[in-house]
């Protein structure tokens, strides 16, 4: 689970595109926080702290504003064409013990044998969509590759999941596999029809040659 980090939060009494931009200058991101039920409340973070933040992979931050502390789940970020800058930040408020549904990226452990053997591997699936408490969403969920041979494959169902988290996903669904390159695949009947065509032109022949014997 990655560390909670604090963000110092200032209210942002005007709104709009021209306002954003001249606030962005200042070295702040304009943001909303909003859910429980409370008003949506217009605020700017830090760009400095807010890089920080993502840089620990945070997901879950405590906004302080004024002498008020709240935690919050970083809901969406919108970045610049470049993928660069953050260009405005939604923080969802919640609780200690409330679970919340979010996606968890994969990481993949260890060297599948069938890919040193020369199979291919392909991962249908990057994240899994978990419910968890809003504090404790793990930073990534580990499948074990190490075992994986041609033509086997890990499915959700395979998953361990942390402690206190439950995957949404279907269990039937492939994470990951390793098939059998297909320049492969396709020569393997290829070899196998020439092989059963041969008798029977030798078969065809044979009686070609009886009749003209008669």
């Amino acid at each position: 689970m990655a560390e909670t980090v604090t963000l110092t939060t200032e209210q942002r009494p005007t709104k709009g595109t021209k306002a954003a931009e001249r606030l962005r200058k200042t070295g702040r991101v304009p943001a909303v926080v909003y859910g429980h039920k409370e008003e949506t409340a217009s605020v700017s973070v830090s760009a400095e702290e807010l890089a920080g933040a993502l840089r620990h992979h945070a997901r879950v931050v405590d906004l302080k504003t004024g002498g008020n502390t709240q935690t919050a789940l970083i809901r969406e970020l919108q970045w610049d064409h470049l993928g660069k800058d953050v260009l405005h930040v939604d923080f969802y408020r919640v609780s200690a013990d409330e679970r919340i549904k979010v996606s968890v990226p994969l990481e993949l452990r260890g060297t599948a044998p069938g890919v040193t053997a020369g199979g291919l591997l392909e991962q249908p699936l990057h994240s899994l969509h978990v419910e968890c408490l809003a504090i404790a969403i793990p930073d990534n969920i580990r499948v074990n590759i190490g075992e994986l041979q041609i033509g086997q494959a890990v499915h959700v169902s395979d998953v361990k999941a942390p402690e206190g988290v439950v995957i949404l996903d279907d269990p039937e669904s492939v994470v990951v596999q390793v098939t059998q390159p297909k320049d492969q695949a396709e020569a393997a009947p290829a070899e196998g029809a020439e092989a059963t065509a041969e008798p029977e032109v030798i078969g065809r022949k044979a009686e070609d040659e009886e009749g003209a014997a008669e």
